[in-house]
C-alpha cells in the first residue's frame, strides 16, 4: 500500500499539504505546484521504498562498521590483526545488511 504522505515528501519536499489515514481522497493541496494524481504517487512508491529500505540499511551498516570492522581495521593497522580479519569483517556486515533489489 503506498504511503501517500512519504511519496509526496519525497517527489516534492516543499510542497504543504494535508492527508489524513493515508487516503488520498482526504489529500488537501495547499501548494502552488500541481497536486500530484493518485496514480503519479502509486507509480513513485516502490522507488520511494526503495530508497527508504537503503537508507535504512546504509544507517545498519554504517552502525556495524563503526562497532566491529573500524576496531579491526584499527588493529590492522597497528599491526595487532591481519588484513584478511579487517576484510572479513566488512564482507560479513555486507552480508549480513544486504541491500534491497532497486525496483
Amino acid at each position: 500500500m503506498t504511503d501517500y504522505a512519504a511519496t509526496i515528501r519525497h517527489l516534492e519536499p516543499e510542497a504543504r499539504f494535508t492527508i489524513y489515514d493515508n487516503d488520498y481522497a482526504t489529500l488537501i493541496w495547499h501548494d502552488d505546484t500541481p497536486k500530484p494524481t493518485q496514480a503519479e504517487l502509486d507509480a513513485a512508491w516502490p522507488q520511494v521504498q526503495y530508497e527508504q529500505q537503503r537508507a535504512e540499511i546504509e544507517t545498519q551498516r554504517r552502525n556495524a562498521y563503526t562497532q566491529e570492522a573500524d576496531p579491526l581495521f584499527f588493529s590492522y593497522q597497528r599491526g595487532e590483526a591481519t588484513e584478511q580479519d579487517w576484510l572479513d569483517a566488512v564482507e560479513s556486515i555486507k552480508a549480513r545488511y544486504p541491500y534491497p533489489e532497486a525496483p
